[in-house]
């Protein structure tokens, strides 16, 4: 027994020594995560019994919206960890109400969901036995989210990513409307978000913060206080004062709860996930991991790649005929987009679609307006192999470039040689173009509290843009481009109805994704860009057919093309118009304008 005991006692000095902090010296604080991990858990077996109750009461009349409400409020508690351990069952549960090709199976599976069951109740155009299909689904996906809480215990790692992701989530999604198209909760639901948080906070981490830290826990607990009451003194969606609510609250809960996860010292982020965990906001210049986006074997590029990149990206040399560089469609004075319906391919003839810009391209997961692309790696060598465009061979390297001495050096300094296959050269311009980011506008400025600068007229666009015109439920904020927060896994791909011309009177007859998969589904499906230097990169949309901003606006206000009468059965896209005022259209003009910065030829903000 005392040989045990002996043991017994080297064991546990053995863990505590393990546990100290090699910096400090200090103890790293023992946490119990169960309250928080039976909290989740709990909160899912509450959103089951409501879908239950929606079961009993059918999908008609007051009784069926209050359930989905509570049903609603009591995932949004376990939203963090659940959709963090599985977000693929996660954005299900609680994603589009969109249908859905697979890949595997080449199935069209239906929308699921809380938003497909939302669409069903508050719309009433579903049949009873399509509303018990979507129920008996929901419960599978709910089910299986509160599996994956019991089978994977909590821990510092797991909380703070996940809480990471519900911040972002509640400025991107919640308050933007993608959450609850239908019946707008996502205003309502923000407090309950809140208020979960701080829940979880004070059973699981404040004691740890409040021994180091008085002041920061208390900093944390009023500012989410005042959020609340910032929120309840205007829940409507049309009217709340997202710019406010985003740049004056949540900025600072998100700015306080990176200061815990310091202090707490529970945890060193990892960057194998978009966030950069130190940065005190979403909208600061390394808010997000480049090198999350960024194929392996281009990441962390050194300077001398990055300088090959940019003599490689005006060199015309690189193109078979010599007349063509990525520079003839892309140009620095005008967002890296061109300003004409079509540029021009090597034989003098139009190219089939319009020049998106390259400001902030490589924070995406699908390149191409058309989604053909997985990478920007894959983008470029595409461009290389178009036989309308540069039409060489991409494995080999130019004998114009090789007989350039002026790159002997480049090349050298760059990848230690010159070789005869042009895997380094579009390694290096792919680096050049993962440079092309803007995070310093006016807007991002604004947001970060640099400057206090913003018209009410521009306030009042950004309030549009992320509440009543819907703009932001597929650009999503803050990188206004359609790669979906907060996982970044999915660039989005849209059927909005661009029409052939601007007088809007005839469908585009470009299938644009419909080349993958030949579905009905994705005829007219495009991706969605981002809206970062709109102002300096007209024309607009695929094809180039509105010269304008304001044509651009008018055109989501009358309901895309299916508003415009086009016959659309899978728009993506409400129908109906938004009913906007000619002063709010301009107002969303105004804001996206508060977007544009110009980079100057090393690519930092021009002055």
């Amino acid at each position: 027994m005392i040989k045990y005991f002996k043991s017994l006692f080297f064991l546990l000095m053995g863990v505590l020594f393990m546990s100290c902090n090699q910096d400090k010296k200090e103890m790293i604080p023992i946490v119990n995560w169960s309250f928080a991990q039976e909290y989740y858990a709990q909160n899912l077996d509450v959103a089951l019994l409501y879908i239950d109750s929606l079961e009993v009461s059918g999908m008609h009349g007051e009784k069926s919206k209050k359930y989905f409400e509570l049903s609603r409020a009591a995932f949004k508690k376990a939203e963090p960890y659940a959709s963090y351990l599985n977000p693929e069952v996660g954005h299900r549960a609680n994603g589009p109400a969109l249908p859905i090709y697979k890949e595997d199976t080449g199935k069209i599976i239906k929308p699921v969901g809380y938003q497909k069951i939302e669409e069903s109740i508050f719309d009433n155009e579903t049949s009873e036995a399509d509303f018990t299909q979507e129920l008996y689904v929901q419960k599978g996906l709910l089910s299986n989210l509160k599996k994956g809480i019991i089978k994977r215990p909590l821990n510092p790692q797991r909380f703070f990513i996940a809480t990471h992701q519900q911040l972002l989530r509640i400025i991107s999604l919640a308050i933007s409307g993608f959450d609850t198209p239908v019946s707008h909760l996502g205003i309502k639901e923000t407090i309950i978000s809140l208020k979960s948080l701080q829940t979880v906070y004070e059973q699981t981490i404040q004691s740890v913060v409040k021994e180091k830290n008085k002041e920061l826990d208390a900093a944390f607990n009023s500012n989410i206080e005042s959020a609340i009451s910032f929120i309840k003194k205007n829940e409507d969606f049309d009217t709340f004062d997202r710019f406010t609510f985003t740049r004056d609250y949540m900025n600072s809960i998100t700015t306080n709860w990176v200061e815990i996860r310091k202090v707490s010292a529970l945890w060193k982020p990892i960057n194998t996930t978009p966030f950069n965990f130190d940065a005190p906001t979403f909208f600061e210049e390394n808010s997000f991991s480049l090198n999350y986006f960024t194929p392996a074997i281009n990441q962390n590029p050194t300077n001398k790649q990055i300088a090959l990149g940019r003599k490689l990206f005006s060199d015309p040399k690189l193109s078979k005929n010599g007349k063509m560089a990525c520079v003839t469609c892309h140009l620095q004075d005008k967002g890296y987009a061109d300003n004409v319906d079509f540029n021009i391919d090597n034989q003098g003839n139009p190219l089939e679609r319009n020049t998106p810009t390259l400001i902030n391209t490589a924070f995406q997961q699908s390149f191409f307006l058309d989604g053909r692309s997985n990478t920007l790696l894959d983008q470029i060598s595409a461009v290389f192999t178009n036989d309308k465009e540069f039409n060489s061979n991409v494995h080999k390297f130019s004998n114009a470039i090789l007989k350039d001495s002026t790159y002997t050096p480049l090349f050298k300094d760059a990848f230690g040689k010159v070789s005869s296959n042009n895997t380094d050269v579009i390694k290096a311009i792919s680096s050049y173009v993962s440079t092309l980011n803007g995070f310093n506008s006016k807007f991002d400025k604004n947001m970060r509290g640099e400057e206090n600068n913003f018209s009410n007229e521009e306030k009042l666009g950004y309030n549009l843009f992320m509440g009543k015109a819907l703009c932001a439920t597929c650009h999503f904020m803050p990188l206004t481009n359609g790669t979906v927060p907060p996982f970044f896994t999915e660039t989005e791909k849209e059927v909005i109805g661009v029409p052939e011309t601007a007088e809007n009177k005839k469908l585009d007859d470009d299938l644009g994704f419909y080349w993958s998969f030949k579905e009905e589904l994705h005829k007219g499906m495009f991706k969605t860009p981002s809206i970062r230097n709109i102002e300096l990169t007209a024309p607009y949309m695929h094809n180039g057919v509105y010269n304008t901003l304001e044509q651009v606006v008018e055109f989501y206000n009358l309901g895309g093309g299916g508003g415009l009468g086009f016959d659309l059965e899978h728009q993506t896209l409400p129908f109906d118009e938004l009913n906007l005022t000619a002063e709010e259209q301009n107002a969303i003009v105004a804001f996206m304008k508060t977007l544009t910065e110009t980079l100057d030829e090393n690519h930092e903000e021009s002055k």
